[in-house]
């Protein structure tokens, strides 16, 4: 593309992202939140909810728990809107969302994700304790700021230091119902933090392309395919061995021992067979698999402490207080 093309679309970028619009739907702030990223994250952190006492829930940090951590998630995805509107715009996966299309203008954004965020901050706050707070917080500043505002473009490993931001929400799940830390919440925030490279390496190799073209150095853009396939699998490996840890902690029992073993099974496939895969495609399909890995084992997680509890050790016992 020569000189003038490029000009031409940085002219039109400007345009869509910082022209006043009066298309604004619900639909267009429901998609700066991030809906099913932010599903995804409110459940993981209602898992650590659970796991962490026995018995039911007390119901007002449960609920004001859940309401704060989700706003703090939406508030988070829509500031990482704003500081990718101009690379979103080049790649074909996110040229579609609201900022690029014109739907809403920087300001809107802005003002929206200050709403959510002091919303979010103020009912963690009132209604469940300072802990929450502070570590939600810590969490959205580290995830919308550092990571997407600095570390994304700054380090092919982007994904590795920014996970820790991403793999909060099982410990804001237990602070918020027991107001305190405890080592099996930090290994809950182990496995989503292990989880998280395979996942996303795999849909960068994918879309490597369109990470190339908005300047994102991601490892299969620097680094090549072949490379990040490797440090899929290594990671895909680790992780297998951290979610025995819940077991062999006395965490869980022999019911999410089983159902792990299963997802771990499946995981190692993909990552393994991804070093010589099919197709192209074959990346999105274990893309897709994480996914559904996260959410199952989580799944199995609930199941084994509260859905079947004689089969579960009693984790609560050793609670921090």
């Amino acid at each position: 593309m020569g000189e003038v093309g490029i000009f031409v679309m940085n002219a039109r970028l400007h345009t869509t992202t910082s022209m006043h619009t009066d298309q604004a739907s619900w639909r267009d702030y429901y998609d700066l939140g991030k809906p099913r990223i932010v599903l995804l994250i409110v459940f993981t952190a209602m898992v650590g909810m659970f796991l962490a006492v026995p018995g039911m829930l007390p119901l007002r940090q449960f609920i004001f728990g859940i309401i704060g951590i989700g706003l703090a998630a939406s508030c988070a995805s829509a500031i990482n809107h704003l500081l990718d509107r101009r690379a979103d715009a080049t790649m074909f996966r996110t040229r579609h969302r609201p900022l690029p299309r014109g739907h809403v203008t920087e300001r809107q954004v802005i003002l929206y994700a200050v709403i959510l965020g002091v919303l979010s901050m103020a009912i963690l706050l009132v209604f469940v304790n300072w802990l929450t707070t502070v570590l939600t917080f810590a969490s959205l500043i580290g995830y919308a700021v550092i990571y997407t505002g600095f570390l994304k473009r700054a380090s092919p490993q982007n994904i590795v230091i920014g996970g820790i931001a991403g793999a909060a929400p099982p410990v804001l799940g237990w602070t918020a119902l027991t107001g305190a830390l405890h080592a099996y919440a930090l290994l809950l925030c182990l496995i989503v933090f292990l989880w998280t490279p395979p996942h996303f390496w795999s849909l960068a190799i994918f879309r490597r392309n369109d990470y190339a073209r908005a300047g994102v150095p991601m490892l299969p853009v620097t680094h090549g395919v072949t490379v990040t396939r490797w440090h899929l699998l290594a990671y895909t490996v680790l992780l297998t061995l951290a979610t025995l840890l819940p077991y062999l902690t006395g965490m869980s029992g022999l019911f999410y021992l089983g159902g792990a073993l299963v997802l771990d099974a499946g995981f190692l496939y993909y990552a393994v067979r991804m070093l010589r895969p099919p197709d192209e495609y074959f990346a999105m399909r274990t893309f897709n698999y994480s996914i559904i890995y996260l959410a199952a084992l989580f799944g199995f997680l609930l199941a084994d402490h509260w859905l079947l509890p004689r089969f579960a050790a009693p984790a609560y016992a050793f609670i921090a207080r």
